[in-house]
Parts: structure tokens; C-alpha cells; sequence
């Protein structure tokens, strides 16, 4: 492990603390979209996104970044080379997305609300180059303890919670068949626990190996796709989850929003797992707190320029992931609009930011 990794960010790191039903629907093909003629026919790049091949060209070759989903609008002359509607780029806006030179993967977040078939995931790779990742998130009828109203108000305790057949059903196998060599990572991101569980983390934690054994089970020709586990409870951080995930070949995605710690009280998990990938997932400014999404969506739309900047997240995040990247481990980084304002000029000053610093010794 090279110094700058080991001293820059784990040194005098605090030990880890002990850990104190519905039916998944069917996936169904989504309705056609109603949308504009596009200009020119298809999406375009934004020429101006070409000022970036440079700073890209200085990133380490096992990097991806990119956001969290593509279809905002106010990204216009950032990413695309005109106006298009909302659905217009959520059907064809990857097509222009992947050519940027900063933007090497996307987080698939829609997931979390329903599945998708094989033949939606193949249409997003069809869309992109061979070198381009994506990053997808299991549907939370998997990964969430509680059934939702449409306020996302708990209603009922969720039978289907981390069910391994429907995990490796309903998410594993579409996207391997869909997605192929561009699936990068899996995220199971586990919504906040109810009490009755989360005061009982040995049951958690025993449902989530059966799950990430089916997973990796499901794997077994694809050893290249990453397993990431994401928490939205920090009670969980702790050996008990470095050994669930170490015993079923999955690592530990950094939350890095208010209901978490932030990022640097997060670094010891990975220290524990290393050697391992990077998998980041920058969701929400933690100025708004907990639960402040509306909050921030409101103060950052339309989506096109940087209003809530935070350097202290960049600058452990970049350290991070030159110290990784350096030690020869891929990293996987998205970022959110809620992030600072806008998706694509976060990452283009947090690839400023890894460039600046020095190689790892």
C-alpha cells in the first residue's frame, strides 16, 4: 500500500466500535416516452465539454466518474450541445453523456424505485463505448426493512427484506444481461432500519451474507462487477460489517450525505477491507441535513452551477482516491446535483482536485 495512502488516511484513525413483507413487483417495460424532435436528430456533446480532455488525460486510467442519473436540462452547454426535454435526454442523453471526457460511468438510481428488464439496460449500453461503467442500484422492494407509502412514509414491515432469490431475479440477472461488460457495481443500498431491527444488527447482518452469497453465487463468471453495500444507519459501522462483507467478497460504499458520518469517519471501514475498490457515491450536501433533499433540489435547480460548494468533501475525496487508484485498485465516483449544485462541475473540480496532488510514493 503506498504511503500517501496508508499515512494521508488512516494514520491515528479512531478503532472501529462494536455494533451495539411485500412482494418484489415484476418488472414491466415502462411506457413510451413522450418527447420533441431532438435537434439534428440525435443528442450532441457540448463542444465546450472538449475544454476537459486534458485535465481528463491526467486521471488515473482505473477512475470512473460521473453523476447520478443524466436527464436535467439545465446542463445545457455543460453537457449538451442544445435544449432538450426531460425525456428526450432520459432516452437518448447517454448517447452524448459518455462522450464527455470526464464522465466514464453513471449511477442508475431509478432502479431503487422499480426494476428493469434486460431489454431497458440494453438499450443504455447500446448507447456507450466499451470502455464505459455503470453503476446500479438494487430495487429497495430488496433493500428497504419497511413497505412505503408514496410519501415514503413506513407502513409495514417488508417480508421480501434482502431476499436472495429475488435479489439475484429481479436485479443481478438484468443487468448482467442487459448491461455485459459494462455493468461496473452493484450497490445494495439499505434504507434507514426500523428499531426492531436495528437493535438487532446480528439478524441484519445474517440476512445480508445469505443475500451477498446469492449475489456472488450469481457472479461466479463475473468476478469483475463489484458488490457494494451502501448504510443509511452509521450504528452499523463496524467489524460486523467488515465481516460480512469480507466473508462474501463485497466492500463498503461511502455515503457521503448528513444522514451518514462524513467521509473521513467512514475511511476506517475501507481500511479494514483493503485491498479493494473505491466505490463513492456523493448524494446530498450535508449542510441539509438528514433528510433535506427538497431542500437542496430547490436551492440547486436548474442544476447548472456549483451554489453549495463543499471543498472539505472534495479534498478527502480526491485524496482518497488517488491514494486507491495509485495502490492499483479501481475507483467508481458519482455525484449528485444535491451534492453542490451541479453534478458535472463537481466532478470537473474534484478532477482538479486529484490531478493537483502529488503521486503516491
Amino acid at each position: 500500500m503506498p504511503d500517501l495512502f496508508q499515512d494521508d488516511f488512516f494514520a491515528d484513525e479512531p478503532p472501529l466500535k462494536a455494533s451495539p413483507g411485500q412482494t418484489l413487483p415484476e418488472p414491466v417495460a415502462e411506457p413510451e416516452l413522450q418527447t420533441r424532435k431532438p435537434r439534428r436528430g440525435d443528442i450532441a456533446l457540448a463542444p465546450q465539454a472538449m475544454q476537459y480532455a486534458q485535465l481528463a488525460s491526467q486521471l488515473p486510467a482505473n477512475l470512473h466518474m460521473g453523476a447520478s442519473t443524466w436527464s436535467y436540462p439545465g446542463w445545457e452547454g455543460l453537457v449538451w450541445d442544445g435544449a432538450y426535454s426531460k425525456d428526450v435526454l432520459a432516452r437518448k442523453g447517454l448517447s452524448a453523456y459518455h462522450q464527455h471526457p470526464l464522465l466514464r460511468t453513471i449511477c442508475v438510481d431509478r432502479t431503487f424505485w422499480r426494476p428493469l428488464t434486460t431489454s431497458q439496460y440494453a438499450a443504455f449500453a447500446a448507447q456507450v463505448d466499451e470502455d464505459f461503467r455503470f453503476v446500479v442500484k438494487c430495487p429497495a422492494g430488496v433493500t428497504d426493512a419497511q413497505v412505503r407509502t408514496e410519501e415514503g412514509k413506513p407502513r409495514e414491515d417488508n417480508p421480501a427484506f434482502l431476499d436472495p432469490r429475488l435479489a439475484v431475479e429481479h436485479f443481478v440477472q438484468p443487468t448482467l444481461e442487459g448491461l455485459g461488460s459494462r455493468l461496473a457495481v452493484l450497490v445494495f443500498q439499505l434504507s434507514p432500519l426500523p428499531w426492531g431491527l436495528l437493535s438487532r444488527p446480528g439478524l441484519v447482518f445474517g440476512k445480508l451474507g445469505l443475500m451477498l452469497a446469492a449475489v456472488r453465487q450469481a457472479l461466479a463468471e463475473h468476478p469483475q462487477v463489484v458488490v457494494a453495500v451502501e448504510l443509511r444507519d452509521p450504528e452499523l459501522l463496524g467489524p460486523a460489517l467488515v465481516d460480512t462483507l469480507k466473508a462474501h467478497g463485497a466492500t463498503f460504499c461511502l455515503g457521503l450525505h448528513g444522514k451518514m458520518p462524513p467521509i473521513e469517519e467512514q475511511l476506517p471501514i475501507l481500511r479494514a477491507l483493503w485491498p479493494g475498490p473505491l466505490v463513492c457515491r456523493w448524494n446530498l450536501n450535508r449542510s441539509f441535513g438528514a433528510y433535506g433533499y427538497a431542500d437542496a433540489q430547490k436551492k440547486h435547480e436548474p442544476f447548472c452551477e456549483i451554489r453549495s460548494e463543499d471543498q472539505h468533501t472534495r479534498q478527502w475525496l480526491a485524496r482518497t482516491v488517488k491514494g486507491i487508484t495509485g495502490a492499483g485498485q479501481p475507483a467508481f465516483v458519482t455525484i449528485s446535483n444535491d451534492a453542490e449544485g451541479c453534478a458535472p462541475r463537481s466532478i470537473a473540480l474534484l478532477a482538479q482536485a486529484i490531478a493537483d496532488l502529488p503521486a503516491a510514493r
